[in-house]
């Protein structure tokens, strides 16, 4: 116990260390923990690490999944809502069958249904990957938004395609209605098993007498509970976090203390980092073990598979990204559209930007040894090398090249006429010029006795807020109305934010810098 204890302690100093590296290069991290675990494993004496599927699926992956949709804005993601589900489930699928066709006819001993497990194991791409390659680089907001949006459904939907398949290798039987009415059963009552928990989680933190380190906790509980709820039903736990997810995230002004807001940014953001961080520094240190289970199939076989599978995910999701493209161009002229002339730049990159991820992995480590016969299970082995190479391609090959094409397509911001910079500065004038007006239509009469206040006023006048010492009584009514007026603003940010052009990044920003200031202010009246 205190032996692996010491080992994930010197396995978090590591990936430390090689994100520090990662931002040095300027290359996305997930990148190169693969490349250090698999660097690991060429160091002599150094134990095999095997991961436990039950590890990721119930440790890991409800908090990432959770910490995700928190942080996924509404108003994208009803904005390419079409785009988003054809993404996540159609194109899943889609991918699924492809890889099920090719592996039956190309690979000995591969039956259809063993196709389908494989094409379920590999269809999701994973977000973590692409959206840490493009934080490197500058890209049009939509296409974050989409990747971001997709990665929270596809991981469900690729799921249900691999229970379906693993009943399907083990029984020998597939009936097609059934499989539809549970897929959309599965899918339905997950989310509404998410939002129910929400609900809960709301009243809890709503109407209970909770402190900021208690709001801590309770949002870190709420993805288990939500996750474990689900899979005891047997309906989709990633749905229903990610629903749960959104839902409290809708709410969190209401629901969340400036300090638990605050506090649980940061805490959130350290944890975040850490999980994803084990999770691909996991994936390299996994390779030894693979390959020791690949018995009778050369590693030279077994990876000319890989490449052919990988090949095939590159093209098929290429294929259906620009697919959609002209199917959104046709439908376009019977229904409206978010963006009505798509391109091909856009969805050149959102196909090229689908990196496998450790959801993949562990999908593929929880196949069962056995059927319920008794008998091994077919191709294990062979499935788990490919997806491992599936995943190491994708991530290297598309990771590392993302950049550069992003770059060659110089595709400009469709959304958005105005800088980042420019946006923030229209953003804060706005805001400035609604304090203004609201103090002087309900704090006229005291802005004239009142300097403290006069200099609230002068620092939305001048940008600048002098130090300034006065009564305590008059200190205690400046608080007050000070109060009032980030309240105020914050109210005033969440109804501009409903305004399509305006950024929500930029928005976020300026509801964290008003809870800093509110914290600013709470901490000055303690002291003093």
């Amino acid at each position: 116990m205190l032996e692996n204890f010491i080992q994930y302690i010197a396995l978090i100093i590591i990936i430390l260390l090689l994100v520090m590296l990662a931002q040095k290069l300027k290359i996305a991290y997930p990148i190169v923990l693969v490349l250090g675990g698999l660097a690991l494993c060429a160091i002599p004496g150094m134990p095999a690490v095997s991961i436990n599927p039950e590890l990721i699926f119930l440790i890991f992956l409800p908090p990432l999944l959770y910490e995700a949709a928190w942080y996924t804005s509404w108003k994208d993601l009803w904005r390419w809502r079409r785009v988003v589900t054809s993404f996540a489930f159609l194109i899943v699928i889609v991918t699924s069958f492809v890889v099920a066709l090719v592996s039956s006819s190309l690979i000995p001993g591969f039956t259809l249904a063993l196709g389908f497990l494989l094409g379920g194991i590999v269809s999701p791409p994973d977000a973590v990957s692409a959206t840490s390659v493009l934080k490197y680089v500058k890209v049009p907001k939509r296409l974050s938004a989409i990747v971001e949006g997709e990665s929270l459904l596809n991981d469900a939907s690729s799921l249900i395609v691999f229970r379906f398949a693993l009943i399907a290798v083990d029984t020998g039987r597939f009936v097609f209605q059934e499989a539809a009415f549970s897929f959309v059963t599965v899918i339905v009552m997950g989310i509404v098993t998410g939002v129910l928990i929400g609900m809960i989680y709301y009243a809890i933190h709503r109407w209970l007498p909770t402190t900021p380190n208690m709001d801590i906790v309770l949002t870190f509980t709420a993805p288990y509970v939500m996750y474990i709820a689900a899979e005891w039903f047997h309906f989709s736990g990633v749905l229903a976090v990610v629903s749960g997810g959104l839902y409290l995230s809708a709410r969190s002004h209401l629901i969340l203390s400036t300090a638990s807001r605050l506090r649980g940014s940061n805490v959130w953001s350290a944890i975040g980092f850490v999980l994803n961080g084990l999770v691909f520094m996991l994936i390299g240190l996994e390779l030894p073990v693979i390959i020791n289970g690949l018995g009778d199939v050369s590693i030279g076989t077994a990876i000319w598979y890989g490449v052919l599978i990988t090949v095939v995910l590159i093209i098929t999701r290429l294929l259906s990204t620009l697919g959609a493209s002209v199917f959104t161009v046709f439908i376009s002229r019977y229904i409206t559209t978010a963006d009505s002339r798509p391109g091909w730049k856009g969805p050149l990159l959102l196909g090229w930007a689908g990196m496998r991820g450790v959801v993949s992995l562990a999908a593929a480590l929880s196949i069962p040894l056995t059927l319920n016969s008794g008998q091994p299970w077919p191709q294990r082995n062979l499935i788990l090398f490919i997806t491992f190479t599936v995943i190491l391609l994708t991530l290297v090959v598309q990771g590392l090249t993302l950049p550069l094409l992003i770059r060659w397509v110089k595709m400009e911001d469709p959304d958005y006429d105005k800088s980042p910079e420019e946006q923030e500065q229209a953003l804060r004038l706005q805001l400035s010029d609604l304090s203004l007006r609201y103090l002087d239509e309900h704090h006229a009469e005291a802005l004239s006795n009142s300097k403290p206040l006069q200099t609230l006023k002068n620092r939305f006048e001048n940008d600048q807020l002098e130090s300034e010492e006065d009564t305590s009584h008059e200190l205690e009514h400046y608080r007050q109305v000070y109060l009032q007026l980030l309240s105020h603003q914050r109210e005033s940010l969440h109804h501009i934010n409903k305004q399509q052009s305006v950024n929500e990044e930029m928005v976020r920003k300026y509801l964290n810098l008003l809870d800093l200031e509110e914290e600013k202010l709470r901490l000055r009246f303690e002291k003093e």
